[in-house]
């Protein structure tokens, strides 16, 4: 018994610094603001991301994001009175996009900056935001209006261990009829196995 409780320290011992040097993949969620420029309206949404190593300092990286549908108000004047409207627009935006990600290789806190290419889809819809709604809304893409997205940014990761807080800014340009140029700020927590 000794023994088996020896080799398993030993093993313990030498396997830890192999354990934590994992540095080949990185998983994340992460909550994002999208800034659509053409009606001058903030989004909010989530997403996931997956990124693997090609190199030390070299990430393919692929994304994804849902934004939710976004309230505004309407102001109208008239001579004698006026009235603010809420509303609800019931349109929603997916993200999709794929690329390089170029970073920093060592230390807890990384810098990066990152070129992906991609489609965005914008959508009028009255169902609620449910996993269900999000996976008839994926499955439909195709049929839908997309457009396509070159999306240049940068930013910061900090670690600790395996776990670790990212944050992205960028310009999320899409096509359509033209370039139009967005703000695109994402923050969330993510892993590296």
């Amino acid at each position: 018994m000794k023994r088996v409780v020896g080799l398993v320290f030993l093993f313990s011992l030498f396997s830890a610094p192999a354990i934590f040097a994992q540095d080949h993949v990185e998983a994340g969620i992460f909550g994002e603001l999208f800034r659509w420029d053409a009606a001058s309206t903030n989004f909010a949404g989530v997403g996931g991301r997956l990124s693997v190593n090609v190199a030390p300092v070299i990430q393919l990286e692929a994304e994804t994001s849902y934004d939710f549908e976004q309230s505004f108000t309407e102001g109208f004047k008239n001579p004698t009175n006026g009235s603010v409207t809420l509303t609800t627009s019931n349109l929603r935006i997916v993200h999709g996009m794929f690329g390089p990600k170029l970073q920093t290789n060592k230390g807890p806190v990384r810098l990066f900056v990152t070129a992906k290419g991609g489609a965005m889809s914008f959508m009028f819809s009255r169902a609620p935001a449910t996993l269900g709604t999000f996976g008839s809304t994926v499955g439909n893409l195709r049929a839908s209006d997309l457009n396509a997205v070159f999306y240049p940014g940068g930013g910061a990761e900090a670690f600790l261990g395996p776990i670790g807080l990212r944050f992205d800014i960028g310009d999320e340009i899409y096509f359509a009829g033209g370039a139009h140029n967005n703000l695109r700020i994402t923050f969330g927590p993510s892993i590296r196995f």
